[in-house]
């Protein structure tokens, strides 16, 4: 065989594998993908939604417990929801200047605890409030929804 024949066959083995240039151009378009893919997804969107679904339940969840405590004792609802807007308090805090559902609480009858509102609420309070129309409507809302929602539920 021909010296020049044998330093091509040479050559072709050592040219084996990937230049950087190749690499660096794999890495930039998986790393242009997965942004584009973080930005579709968008992490901040979907956990503030979940919490608004929560906040929506919850909303549900208290005022179904006040109409059954209201149907269990004759149309009466808990003397501490009046036409005064308040924070409801949480189950077993101080509620001094707070909405007391205690009612709802007590040997579990109707909720075992007082849903709270998902971020953490401050000292004692649910996040939720509650207030009664001056014709006996029930509106419980929660102030603290992100992304520009409204919960809010009257009956």
């Amino acid at each position: 065989m021909n010296i020049c024949c044998r330093s091509k066959k040479f050559n072709q083995k050592l040219n084996k594998g990937f230049t950087l240039l190749e690499i660096l151009l794999v890495v930039a378009a998986i790393a242009i993908l997965a942004g584009i893919v973080i930005v579709a997804i968008n992490p901040n969107k979907q956990l503030g939604e979940t919490r608004n679904a929560q906040r929506r339940a919850d909303v549900n969840t208290i005022l179904n417990a006040v109409y059954q405590y209201t149907v269990d004792n004759n149309g009466t609802l808990p003397a501490t929801i009046t036409e005064t807007p308040g924070v409801i308090c949480q189950t077993g805090g101080t509620c001094t200047g707070l909405v007391s559902l205690s009612a709802l609480t007590d040997q579990e009858k109707y909720l075992t605890a007082i849903p709270a509102d998902p971020t953490g609420s401050t000292v004692n309070s649910t996040g939720y409030e509650i207030v009664k129309s001056q014709y006996g409507r029930i509106t419980v809302s929660a102030p603290s929804v992100e992304q520009g929602a409204t919960i809010s539920v009257t009956r």
